[in-house]
């Protein structure tokens, strides 16, 4: 493992913030416990759009992506370390683009016609057009192979019926990727087969949900007699889990390759040097500093390995099981060390915004760390991943596997 730049990632991390002190937005930076949600006003989407835009100018906006589609043809350490630079100027993080340009546009490119391509690519790289990820379903839970919105063939296009639940930004979207069923005689992941369509099509219906923080980031989307032509198909009929494995291998690196957010052991140190407990600050109490030495060896261990993903990405090789692993870390560490600050602040725990210990940093990750748990695969099936591909273990017992999906039995 090597924890230093080369001199080629040295060269390019000197030029990269040479542009973004030249070039990055003044006077805006994101409280630590900001969500999506919160920042869907027309004012932040249009500052949104202009940083976007001007990225893409530049080539910044997905470095690793052909120059022919508005890339820079760069490699993935590169993309790595704009985005370490981007993020000390409070940027980058958990943008209303982070979606479709980090899953939907990879899965458009490597599975859509070279029309496609041409005709959304661009307008999402330059932020003019946001998608989102239609998965996630009421009755399928953590297995995204048991949904059951149908997509029936009719002539030249598809009509859908069916619901998805937990679309992040549907309400500001312009384009979606749908995986949907359209044979029920099969097996559960031989029965997909995936779309992509334009989020004002009729039939679709967004519903915004409120969430315990109060943003409203999170969707159910309904659809009713949806018509998709047969051109927006992404890849074969009843081949969906394939190219669903492509969207979901996306998410799951973007969703873990953080360090959990703005939240960490620094802010942590931060509460407890000003907060006064009964018998003075609580930094001198020996049993907080260490749970904050514990929470230190976390967050080493995690960055660390998060080295071991960069130390591949910059050999040119592709990243292991790292990501998993992050994931795993990131939203139970978030969880953890957000309710241990609560319970030092007392009654002001409860309390979020400019009144509360650090504007409420705490609270919001508190709130917001069981979604990140969801997100890009639950607790349980990250460790299956983990138990059966890193550690050699036997796969869990499916006894659904050779069933046809309308044969499995349901509950009343």
């Amino acid at each position: 493992m090597d924890f230093e730049d080369t001199p080629a990632e040295a060269a390019f991390r000197a030029q990269v913030r040479k542009w973004l002190e030249e070039n990055a937005p003044r006077g805006r930076e994101e409280s630590d416990g900001d969500e999506l949600g919160d920042r869907l006003t027309r004012d932040a989407l249009a500052e949104a759009r202009a940083w976007q835009a001007k990225k893409a100018k530049a080539g910044y906006a997905r470095i690793t992506w052909p120059k022919e589609v508005g890339g820079l043809g760069g490699t993935p350490i590169q993309q790595v370390i704009f985005n370490q630079e981007e993020a000390k100027f409070g940027l980058g993080a958990n943008t209303p683009f982070a979606i479709g340009l980090g899953m939907c546009i990879p899965t458009l490119m490597a599975y859509g016609s070279k029309e496609a391509v041409a005709r959304y690519v661009k307008p999402a790289l330059y932020g003019e057009e946001i998608w989102c990820q239609l998965f996630s379903e009421p009755a399928a839970g953590s297995d995204v192979a048991g949904l059951r919105t149908r997509a029936e063939r009719q002539g030249d296009h598809w009509v859908v019926n069916g619901q998805k639940i937990w679309t992040t930004g549907a309400q500001i979207s312009d384009f979606g990727i749908l995986l949907t069923r359209t044979d029920p005689n099969v097996p559960k992941h031989k029965g997909l087969t995936m779309f992509f369509l334009s989020m004002k099509s009729p039939g679709v219906e967004v519903r915004p949900i409120r969430q315990a923080s109060g943003a409203s980031g999170f969707n159910e989307v309904f659809f009713t007699g949806v018509k998709i032509p047969d051109s927006q198909r992404l890849g074969e009929v009843g081949q969906g889990w394939q190219v669903a494995l492509t969207t979901l291998m996306h998410e799951r690196l973007a969703v873990g390759g953080g360090q959990g957010g703005a939240i960490d052991v620094k802010e942590l140190l931060q509460l407890a040097r000003t907060l006064e407990l009964e018998d003075g600050p609580a930094i001198r109490n020996a049993a907080v500093r260490e749970r904050i030495a514990d929470w230190y060896v976390r967050s080493a261990g995690l960055k660390y390995t998060t080295y071991r993903t960069m130390t591949a990405l910059s050999k040119g090789q592709q990243p292991g099981p790292e990501a998993s692993i992050a994931k795993v870390v990131v939203a139970s560490k978030l969880q953890d060390l957000s309710a241990f600050a609560m319970e030092l602040e007392g009654e002001a725990g409860a309390l979020k915004g400019g009144d509360a210990p650090m504007h409420g940093a705490f609270q919001m990750g508190w709130l917001s760390a069981p979604g990140l748990r969801i997100a890009g695969g639950t607790d349980e099936i990250l460790r299956n991943i983990i138990a059966e591909r890193v550690l050699g273990l036997p796969q869990d017992v499916r006894v659904d596997k050779d069933i046809p999906f309308n044969k499995l039995p349901t509950g009343r």
